[in-house]
């Protein structure tokens, strides 16, 4: 069975950045701490997958990025949310919550 902590599905991966950025933009590895803080350690997003999820996100349109200084006086690269992004999101969340009802009815069934 897969592990939660490192196996993330690429389209769950992807509405956990959007929603992560629709707070503020953030650099990389904010990203992924902010999503491990909010799962309460149960998700954890690594450079490998994170990183080509950013870019694609970025190539789609749905995410923009720019070079600013991070907390600890360092470059980085910080993404945030467009408007289309803020639409995919809406779209995506909605789905998700189609798809977990769905999950959760069957799993009550006997």
């Amino acid at each position: 069975m897969a592990d939660p902590k490192t196996d993330l599905l690429q389209g769950t991966l992807d509405v956990l950045i959007l929603k992560t950025l629709s707070a503020a933009p953030m650099h990389g590895w904010g990203i992924s701490q902010r999503i491990q803080q909010v799962s309460e350690d149960v998700l954890r997003v690594n450079q490998g997958s994170l990183y080509p999820a950013l870019y694609r996100l970025e190539n789609q349109g749905w995410i923009k990025s720019e070079w600013g200084v991070s907390e600890n006086n360092r470059k980085a690269k910080f993404y945030g949310l467009t408007r289309a992004g803020r639409r995919q999101l809406d779209t995506e969340t909605e789905s998700w919550e189609r798809f977990s009802s769905a999950v959760a009815r069957v799993l009550q069934t006997a």
